[in-house]
């Protein structure tokens, strides 16, 4: 089995061949989890595959709710994108430090959120990279402003009242990528929350399922993702909405479904953040 939609993931080796193609804009996504110490921007400043912008989910985000990186109004997505030199006519590669399983997949998806398609992860991000001795540079490119037109496509985005109501309906089947412990409400969550376990009905399938740890965390095979799905018991003919702590990993989901072709997989963007935390969520453990 392959890839329905390889373009989506790009190599270190085809990257390197396109550095300098007038269409191409390569993104840093770099980010970090609460607690682990460490600054996307301030390692943007200090190392960047060569023409990278940098871009902040805290800071392309809706800044008028507590949750963290929601995504923001399309018209605020629009200008920040469009000061990055990001718009209408790019390919806009992806990449992050952690490989591709965090902040990257969260752009990719966003970018599609708001109608741009030609967007891809770089597999293995700036850790292959790197590994593999390819330049960096720790300067800033030039700053040129590119039109981008924002189109917001809600099948893409699922709010709290979606998820709540769909435990009844049961028309959408909701995936998890946390960890197991976190799932079964075994494990703290990284953010405090007042609740822990999952949302009713929803299946687990942690992001690292369909990524190679010792790898830098490339995407695994269409094979390998297509049985961790299975065995996750997942049917890819039906409506899929990926959750998790605050919307990141389930991004990862999201990439790995459109990889092996189910390109419409929705992210609760609110995910454990809101619902953990939210006074009309019932909450499952265990199983």
């Amino acid at each position: 089995m392959r890839y329905t939609n390889p373009d989506a993931l790009v190599s270190t080796k085809w990257l390197a061949e396109h550095l300098s193609s007038p269409n191409i804009r390569m993104v840093d996504a770099t980010s970090y989890m609460p607690g682990q110490g460490k600054d996307g921007r301030s390692q943007y400043d200090e190392q960047h595959i060569p023409g990278a912008v940098y871009f902040d989910i805290n800071d392309i985000a809706d800044e008028t709710t507590p949750l963290p990186h929601m995504i923001p109004p399309p018209e605020k997505f629009a200008s920040k994108v469009r000061k990055l030199g990001l718009g209408n006519g790019n390919k806009i590669v992806v990449y992050d430090a952690n490989g591709g399983f965090l902040a990257a997949a969260r752009v990719w998806w966003m970018f599609r959120l708001y109608g741009h398609t030609d967007v891809c992860l770089l597999d293995g991000g700036l850790p292959k990279w790197l590994a593999e001795e390819r330049p960096i540079e720790d300067t800033k490119p030039a700053q040129r402003d590119r039109h981008f037109t924002s189109r917001m496509n809600n099948t893409l985005v699922r709010s709290v009242e979606q998820v709540i109501a769909n435990i009844e309906t049961g028309k959408e089947q909701v995936i998890d990528a946390r960890s197991s412990g976190r799932f079964k409400g075994e494990e703290p969550e990284p953010r405090p929350s007042a609740k822990v376990g999952h949302i009713p009905g929803s299946m687990s399938l942690p992001f690292n399922s369909l990524m190679n740890p010792k790898e830098h965390f490339t995407y695994r095979s269409a094979d390998e993702i297509k049985a961790a799905v299975d065995k996750a018991g997942i049917d890819l003919t039906k409506p899929i909405t990926a959750s998790c702590g605050s919307g990141v990993t389930a991004c990862v989901l999201a990439f790995g479904l459109y990889l092996i072709g189910h390109e419409n997989a929705a992210v609760y963007d609110g995910s454990w953040s809101e619902w953990g935390d939210h006074p009309d969520t019932p909450v499952d453990q265990g199983e």
